[in-house]
């Protein structure tokens, strides 16, 4: 049995489930980021992160090793580009998504979206740091994206499936693309919606968004937030490590260890 540890909102969860649904591979989904799993989740990863694949008892940690390990399974249809240096790119982009371009996202979506229940407001300068670097990485895939359509050529890649739910969040997050300055990525997000494994993320997404969020409650963990390498680094760089530290103080702030231990 295939169980997928999941989050409907989490990109990375995100990614595996567009890999899952290109290489039609049924599997079971776990929302473990929801309080009433979270045992599950740490029985399989004591880091509680998501995504976690078990496959018959086989436990995969990680969007990039799960799709890997789905790749090497199931090569068909392929989620890479079929030559090294293509394979190099595609791979260059999922890390580019998986680390800066998340990053920021989580930081300014602290309070924007419905998983969280803040009640504060976000340090002075800090949405519009997060906006102004978003701004800089859409041009950024506006020039990468040449006439073949995709990323890495002429077929969606993995770096399509990374890149697409954080492209998504734009607009929610107060980032707009128009049709002068972001042609070519306004069209890739055109052809991305008209995948089927893209529509299926879409409509699984809109679903539970519904039944999550539509009674006003939330089955997640509202105040605290994790913070892990990557959106730690843009945070500090960005000069609001005296903020973080208060939240840590203040207990908001959780850390987790190698040992899955938060702290």
């Amino acid at each position: 049995m295939r169980r997928l540890f999941d989050n409907p909102f989490s990109p990375f969860a995100r990614k595996v489930r567009l890999v899952l649904a290109t290489k039609r591979l049924p599997f079971e989904s776990v929302d473990a980021l929801a309080l009433a799993h979270h045992a599950e989740l740490l029985r399989v990863n004591p880091r509680a992160e998501v995504p976690t694949l078990e496959d018959d008892g086989f436990v995969v940690v990680g969007s990039a090793d799960i799709v890997a390990y789905l790749e090497d399974l199931h090569p068909a249809p392929t989620v890479f580009p079929a030559t090294p240096r293509a394979r190099a790119r595609a791979r260059a982009w999922e890390r580019f998504c998986d680390g800066v371009f998340d990053a920021i996202v989580h930081d300014i979506s602290i309070w924007t979206w419905p998983t969280h229940r803040r009640q504060d407001a976000a340090p002075a300068g800090l949405l519009e740091a997060g906006r102004r670097d978003l701004a800089e990485i859409a041009a950024r895939v506006e020039a990468s994206l040449g006439e073949e359509g995709f990323l890495c050529g002429d077929q969606p890649t993995i770096a399509d499936f990374a890149l697409f739910p954080h492209v998504s969040s734009l607009k929610p997050l107060g980032v707009l693309l128009d049709e002068i300055a972001h042609p070519r990525l306004l069209a890739w997000n055109r052809r991305m919606r008209e995948l089927a494994a893209v529509r299926e993320d879409l409509a699984h997404l809109k679903t539970m968004a519904l039944e999550r969020f539509g009674r006003g409650d939330s089955p997640y963990e509202g105040v605290k937030i994790v913070w892990r390498g990557d959106r730690l680094e843009w945070l500090f760089a960005n000069g609001f490590h005296a903020w973080w530290a208060e939240e840590l103080h203040a207990g908001r702030a959780v850390v987790p260890s190698w040992r899955g231990e938060a702290r």
